[in-house]
């Protein structure tokens, strides 16, 4: 029996591997059947949340834990590392009736930005097998959120992108397509309610990783934009029933590490495009908006 206990327990690891490669933790997301819980666009599921509105558990499931909050509050959003390093974390926040729609997460004006190695890092920080600081761990990481103050009451969708992740299956060079998570709350209260937009650009940058502590910037693969690393429509070139592999649409990129803010903080230096061609066979072009890191680091 042991034999097969061993075989059986190596496929479930395989199998989480790929479909939970990242989530947001606390609170509880949404979640997905088809996709065991996460939402890989990879693997086909193209957001904006892991599942669709009409599907939410807040509409759905009698037990799940309502959580209402209040216009200013500051919430703390989790996140387990995952052992895989580098990234960034948007955090946006809209009525609920729009959360399967893209443009109302982008378009929100109290965005949050932050590394997705916020207050986590590799359990051993001298493991540079796969790079430096790019070690396994699968500590918690997190990062706070403050409820806009144009946000009305009733339901609203929190959206959580990790975008720019790296090391993919063990390739230092390789990085990861964007993972989405969403959660849904009851707003009631708080802050005075303000007009949608009348306080401008409230965007918020939190820099500071597990590579660079006390900087402004993230260790990231691939692009500092959200949707370069997408994947679109495309469909995997040659999808085998066998290989779970030959499923998805990763990596991304194989062009490195590169170390920078978010696209939208970006100034200066941070202007210079770098095209490169992506991708398992599937030509998708992305253009990265990045400093290298350097390679003596």
């Amino acid at each position: 029996m042991k034999p097969v206990i061993i075989l059986l327990f190596s496929c479930a690891l395989f199998a989480s591997q790929i479909y939970a490669h990242s989530m947001m933790t606390i609170p509880r997301g949404r979640g997905n059947v088809e996709w065991w819980g996460t939402c890989a666009s990879g693997f086909g599921c193209h957001g904006p949340c892991d599942s669709k509105r009409s599907l939410s558990p807040i509409l759905n499931d009698p037990t799940y834990p309502v959580q209402t909050i209040r216009r200013g509050d500051t919430l703390t959003i989790s996140w387990q590392r995952f052992n895989h390093p580098g990234g960034f974390v948007r955090l946006a926040m809209v009525p609920f009736e729009e959360s399967d729609d893209w443009a109302a997460f982008n378009a929100a004006n109290a965005a949050k930005f932050s590394c997705y190695e916020s207050n986590c890092g590799p359990d051993d920080p001298n493991d540079s097998l796969l790079g430096h600081m790019n070690g396994p761990g699968d500590g918690l990481c997190s990062t706070s959120f403050t409820v806009p103050q144009d946000l009305p009451d009733g339901k609203a969708t929190l959206q959580w992108i990790w975008y720019g992740g790296g090391v993919y299956y063990g390739q230092p060079e390789a990085g990861f397509g964007e993972y989405y998570t969403c959660t849904d709350y009851v707003v009631q209260g708080g802050s005075d309610l303000v007009p949608r937009g009348s306080l401008g650009d409230q965007r918020v940058w939190q820099g500071g990783d597990a590579s660079n502590p006390g900087t402004d910037v993230c260790k990231y693969w691939s692009s500092n934009r959200v949707g370069d690393c997408s994947f679109g429509d495309q469909r995997p070139p040659n999808p085998r029933a066998d290989d779970l592999l030959s499923q998805s649409l990763e990596p991304c990129s194989r062009t490195g590490e590169f170390v920078g803010k978010a696209a939208e903080f970006e100034t200066g230096g941070g202007s210079r495009h770098l095209r490169k061609r992506f991708g398992r066979g599937v030509r998708s072009d992305v253009y990265v908006n990045a400093h290298a890191v350097n390679a003596t680091r």
